[in-house]
């Protein structure tokens, strides 16, 4: 064989090594939040939303997150990229966005 062709079967195998690799790691992330995803754990969404866990619906693939008290929403679980811990919220912003006309 040449050593193009060496070359280019190495870099294929470096390529499907690392795709691999990377694989495995989002499947470990995915199953360390899927072990901390419990009624009462603190999370946050994709779209930023705070809020805690009510009730999970492994079947139906939804989230119900209490947002405030009395309100509750329904989310895709999907969406759940987060689990937070108390101190992380408290550090959040919780500043109003205004609308100044002068």
């Amino acid at each position: 064989m040449d050593p193009i062709s060496l070359f280019m079967i190495a870099v294929l195998g470096l390529l499907i090594y690392f795709m691999i690799r990377n694989s495995r790691k989002q499947r470990k992330t995915q199953e360390e939040l899927a072990e901390k995803l419990r009624p009462g754990a603190q999370v946050m969404t994709s779209f930023g939303l705070f809020a805690e866990v009510v009730e999970i619906d492994e079947d139906k693939n939804i989230a119900v997150l209490k947002v405030a008290k009395g309100v509750n929403v329904q989310v895709h679980r999907q969406t759940l990229t987060k689990v937070v811990e108390e101190e992380e919220i408290d550090g959040a912003s919780t500043e109003v966005a205004t609308d100044k006309k002068s």
